[in-house]
């Protein structure tokens, strides 16, 4: 494409920044150290939106779902309106446009996963097919558990928390508040395989013998049960469906995030580590684009919803995504701090909460015989110094 002379002041400072990526080891060496105040200042908020120099001329992610607002909604945010859709391979090519709908150069592609290509997790999916420059796995903790065989390094966080929870009728259970006064009663929690509930139940927070692992996601026991049951969800979508979208339920679900017991961040676009040197310059301009995105995505959702409902459409997807719930994903997302803490930058993580998790899921993995890397560091798995520290929810 043809690019505009770049004055020389600007020039000094690109060749600077570049120079500064060069340092960078293959291995990552010491980046993860102290990563709380790595954060780049080069990156700059809303600064240069030309990717075309630094990034792939497309940049190819695996998310972990079908096309939604939750754990990859800041992702489609970042979609042109000329969108390529491949309905057979389940993925979407569009200009890469950052804040503004401002052309950055580049192209994004964003592929389909979980169902559309059989349940595959996204680290092993990046493994398998090395043309991925990211991958977003359903939950950070995929991160730790792969760790040893197919170590992937995150470069920010699309969620602090994971929106997973255990749901239940307030009006069956009216004393239970919390996932720990569940574990108090005899109630059947059916859920899901998910590694937060070996934790649970390690920790006698649930008892074993309440758990049921059969669970698949759908509604259709919790009502059959009359809400006798609880059930895993997601905050985010959930309470909304059962309470508006199902006929035969039509009222309130009370929940609890597991993350209050099992601190899992949310999904985390990530990188394989021997790529990071490569990958650098182009995080450096790239990272802040997704962060801006964030933010955008939670002030003027409605635009990116329907580019959602849209590709879902067209993707058939197994699982319905309408307009009210794309409403609630982004209410929730608000008023449970799930994109970042109140102050802190979107996409920043804390790596003592990493820490934490290394901490209660290892000891998850090991007894089920997936061990994780020895030793195991937060600065292992995640890295902020690609993180502009000044985009913030609602310019806090």
């Amino acid at each position: 494409m043809r690019r505009k002379a770049v004055p020389l002041a600007a020039a000094v400072a690109m060749l600077s920044v570049l120079a500064a990526c060069g340092d960078s080891d293959d291995d990552g060496g010491d980046d993860g150290k102290n990563s709380e105040n790595t954060a780049s200042p080069a990156a700059g908020a809303g600064g240069a939106t030309d990717l075309s120099k630094e990034c792939p001329e497309t940049i190819v992610v695996q998310t972990a779902w079908w096309p939604d607002i939750t754990s990859a909604g800041a992702m489609y945010q970042l979609l042109g309106d000329d969108m390529d859709v491949d309905a057979n391979a389940k993925k979407v090519t569009a200009p890469l446009v950052a804040s503004g709908g401002k052309d950055t150069g580049v192209k994004l592609e964003l592929r389909s996963g979980g169902p559309a290509i059989g349940f595959n997790p996204t680290s092993s999916q990046m493994y398998t097919d090395d043309s991925i420059h990211l991958g977003i796995p359903q939950g950070f903790d995929e991160a730790i558990q792969n760790s040893d065989k197919q170590p992937t390094l995150a470069v920010m966080s699309l969620l602090a928390k994971n929106p997973q929870v255990i749901m239940w009728d307030p009006e069956k259970h009216p004393d239970v508040k919390s996932i720990e006064d569940i574990g108090k009663t005899d109630t059947t929690v059916v859920y899901v395989p998910t590694p937060y509930m070996d934790y649970l139940t390690s920790k006698g927070i649930l008892k074993k013998d309440q758990v049921d692992s059969s669970g698949d996601g759908s509604p259709a026991r919790f009502v059959a049960a009359g809400g006798d049951i609880a059930t895993s969800g997601y905050a985010t979508e959930d309470p909304y469906i059962y309470e508006e979208e199902l006929p035969d339920w039509g009222k309130p679900v009370e929940s609890q995030l597991a993350y209050e017991y099992y601190p899992n961040p949310g999904p985390s676009p990530m990188i394989r580590p021997a790529d990071k040197a490569e990958l650098a310059p182009c995080l450096k301009k790239l990272v802040p684009v997704i962060q801006q995105g964030a933010a955008d995505l939670m002030e003027n959702p409605d635009p990116v919803i329907d580019k959602v409902i849209e590709l879902r459409d067209t993707f058939k997807a197994d699982q319905p995504f309408s307009k009210g719930v794309g409403k609630y994903s982004v209410e929730q997302m608000r008023a449970l701090d799930l994109v970042a803490e109140p102050g802190k930058p979107v996409g920043e993580f804390d790596t003592g909460r990493v820490q934490e998790l290394i901490d209660v899921a290892g000891p998850v993995f090991e007894a089920q015989k997936k061990p994780i890397k020895d030793g195991l560091t937060p600065e292992d798995l995640v890295t902020n110094e690609f993180i502009d520290t000044s985009i913030t929810l609602g310019g806090e």
